[in-house]
Order: C-alpha cells, then sequence, then structure tokens
C-alpha cells in the first residue's frame, strides 16, 4: 500500500526522533477497496531502537456512522521484545509535490506509553474526507502523511513528573460535538439545524452565556435563530469553540485566497459578535497575511467596523506604496469602503502628512 521514505533522523538528548512519510499514491483504489474499520499498513521503520508501523484507515476506523466520514491513522508497536514505550506521536499533512518546504500542514501530536508489540495509538477523527479531498493535500490522487516518532527515554534522574502526556481535552471535546450525546440546545441557521451543549457555549463566550443563562433562558426548549450568519460560518464556529483550533482552511496555505479571506472575514465577525477573542485574533493573522490590492478595501472595512487594531495597521501598512493605493482606489471593495466607513480613508488620508504637519492632522480629523 505505502512506500516509507526517511526524510529526517535527529538524535536529541533525553530522546530519539525521526520523521517518516507514508506515500499514498492509489488514495481512490484503497478507499473502495478497503471496508469502514479496515486499514492497510506501511512497511515497518525503526526508531529509538523499536520497529513500527503506521496503520492507515481510509474509511475510519470505527464503525459508528459520525465516525465514517473520516480517514483514521494510527502509530503501532512491531517490536516483539519491547515493553512500555513512552512516546510522542505526531501526524502531518502537507501538500504533494511541496516535500521539504516549510508550508502549513495540518496536524496531530499526542504522547502514549506502548506496552507490547500490536498496542496502537493515534487519531480516529484525523481528518474529515470531505475536507481532505478537493484541497491542496490530495493531488492527482496521492496522499502525503508524515508521522513523527519520538522515543523518550529515561535516565537514572529523570523527573518522570515532566513527562505527564499533553492535554487531549479538545480531543474529547471534538468528539462530544461529532457525537451530540447530551445536547440540549439547537440553532437555526441558514436552513440548517445544530445542535449544541449550554454549558460549554457559555464558558467559552460571555456573550452566549447572557443569552442562554440570562434573558433567553425562560425558552430553554426553542430553537435559536441566526439570521445573518452561514452555515459553514457556524459550524467552524462551533468547531473553535469545542477543540479551541480552527477549521482546516484556517491552518492551511492552500492558495486559495479568495475563498481564504472570505472564511476568515467571515468568522472573524462571529467571533467579535461572540466575544471569543483568540479567534479573532487568529482571523486577524490570516487576514493580515493574504492583505494586497483586490481584497485591503473589504479587510480595511471589516478591521474599522469590528475594532481589530492590528489588521487596521497591516492595511495601513500595505497602503504606504502609491501603487497598492491605486490600486485599492480601482477595485471592487472601494466604494463599499467610501460609504460604510468614511472616516477611516480620512484618517488614511492623514497618515502620509509628513509628523511636523501634527496641527493640520488634528484639523483633519475634528472636521466632518
Amino acid at each position: 500500500m505505502a512506500e516509507i521514505c526517511d526524510l529526517r533522523a535527529a538524535n536529541i538528548a533525553s530522546s530519539e526522533e525521526s520523521l517518516y512519510v507514508i506515500k499514498i499514491d492509489e488514495y481512490s483504489r484503497i478507499k473502495r477497496q478497503t471496508e469502514r474499520g479496515k486499514y492497510v499498513k506501511s512497511t515497518p521503520f525503526s526508531v529509538g531502537g523499536h520497529d513500527w508501523v503506521v496503520w492507515y484507515f481510509p474509511n475510519g476506523c470505527h464503525t459508528e456512522k459520525y465516525e465514517a466520514g473520516f480517514i483514521s491513522v494510527f502509530l503501532a508497536l512491531d517490536s516483539a521484545a519491547s515493553k512500555n514505550v513512552r512516546a510522542n506521536v505526531g501526524f502531518s499533512l502537507f501538500p504533494v509535490g511541496k516535500e521539504g518546504e516549510p508550508v502549513g500542514s495540518y496536524n496531530k501530536t499526542t504522547e502514549h506509553i506502548f506496552p507490547s508489540k500490536g498496542s496502537d495509538w493515534g487519531f480516529p477523527n484525523f481528518i474529515k474526507k470531505a475536507d481532505l479531498e478537493g484541497s491542496v493535500y490530495l493531488r492527482k490522487d496521492r496522499l502525503r502523511i508524515m508521522c513523527d516518532v519520538t522515543v523518550v527515554k529515561y535516565g537514572h534522574n529523570a523527573n518522570r513528573l515532566s513527562l505527564v502526556p499533553p492535554s487531549n481535552l479538545h480531543q474529547h471535546l471534538g468528539d462530544l460535538l461529532k457525537s451530540m450525546d447530551g445536547a440540549d440546545v439547537t440553532f437555526h441557521v441558514g436552513g440548517e439545524s445544530f445542535l449544541a451543549h449550554r454549558s460549554i457555549l457559555a464558558a467559552r463566550s460571555s456573550v452566549f452565556r447572557a443569552e442562554l443563562f440570562g434573558a433567553m433562558k425562560e425558552d430553554a426548549g426553542r430553537p435559536i435563530e441566526i439570521s445573518d450568519m452561514e452555515p459553514d460560518v457556524f459550524r467552524s464556529l462551533l468547531h473553535f469553540i469545542y477543540t479551541d483550533s480552527p477549521p482546516i482552511r484556517m491552518m492551511t496555505n492552500g492558495g486559495q485566497a479568495r475563498r481564504d479571506v472570505a472564511m476568515a472575514g467571515h468568522l472573524l465577525v462571529a467571533a467579535d459578535r461572540y466575544n471569543i477573542e483568540r479567534l479573532k485574533l487568529i482571523c486577524e493573522e490570516k487576514l493580515c497575511k493574504l492583505i494586497d490590492s483586490d481584497i485591503v478595501a473589504t479587510s480595511l472595512a471589516l478591521a474599522e467596523q469590528h475594532n481589530s487594531r492590528r489588521l487596521k495597521e497591516a492595511c495601513f501598512q500595505f497602503l504606504t506604496s502609491l501603487s497598492n493605493l491605486e490600486a485599492m482606489m480601482a477595485s471592487d471593495g472601494y466604494e463599499h469602503l467610501k460609504n460604510s466607513c468614511p472616516s477611516v480613508l480620512k484618517e488614511l488620508a492623514v497618515s502620509f502628512l509628513p509628523a511636523e504637519l501634527k496641527v493640520v492632522k488634528d484639523i483633519i480629523m475634528t472636521t466632518y
């Protein structure tokens, strides 16, 4: 099924680490021929004096319905003599044909103790097939999964308390979002229904807390209508609330700038509306990286309307170039910026004046 290429191997003071790439060159055939709950495995490789294999489940490792839409990946210990091996396990994706380039990747990492041969650990919900198919990670029916294995070795005086596995709370809450066990609130958004848990929403958002345990508490049994948001945006908002991570399209650089800008912009509005500051900052960072002449006007309006100082400064910096400024004025978003945020254009014009004309700047900013 899979060919493994050793990309890098490095010795670290208290551990041994290696990176391997699992090359899947017939994604569609393997998916078609492998039943749900069944896997195909890589050829063995060695890290830290132990043999390992990767189990790849093209249709999910479980038979439950909500798991069916996912790809699952696991690392399994393959050495008969190995016992209680502690290892950090990471899996990530990267665009086919981009091996070696420092691009963003979809990744998950955890730490686990492997008791004996055949014991495994990994990610049942590694990535949705719907998110993968059509993305930059699947090209010409080829998929690349990187496996990062770090075997932890104890010295005589090692402090084992420092080797507590990293938190996997986000994974459990993500699973809860998928299963919706115990959900007690329903949202209607753009013709779709979403189930959620009041307590989790309230813990993550002061706005949700006020809505769900304040004035709207008496209507606890009624669905909540949200008329000014797209279903995909609300779905991504819920994903972040439960997992503290943005959707895959926010974590990658897939070259589809307009789609990425649209989602980041909509999520910034949603994050501002529900007072989810970390998501707002993530969206700001994404938008700052994608600024160009076509979208800078829209981004500047967004920054002004939602008090995004960082995005506003990035737009102003981009527009210090006269050619960029002229291109913005010829863009489709310029008229919207003029009509919706005239004050920010005044502020932009003032920024071009030299510092010694502070009095003139003050006059302009206080003149309507």
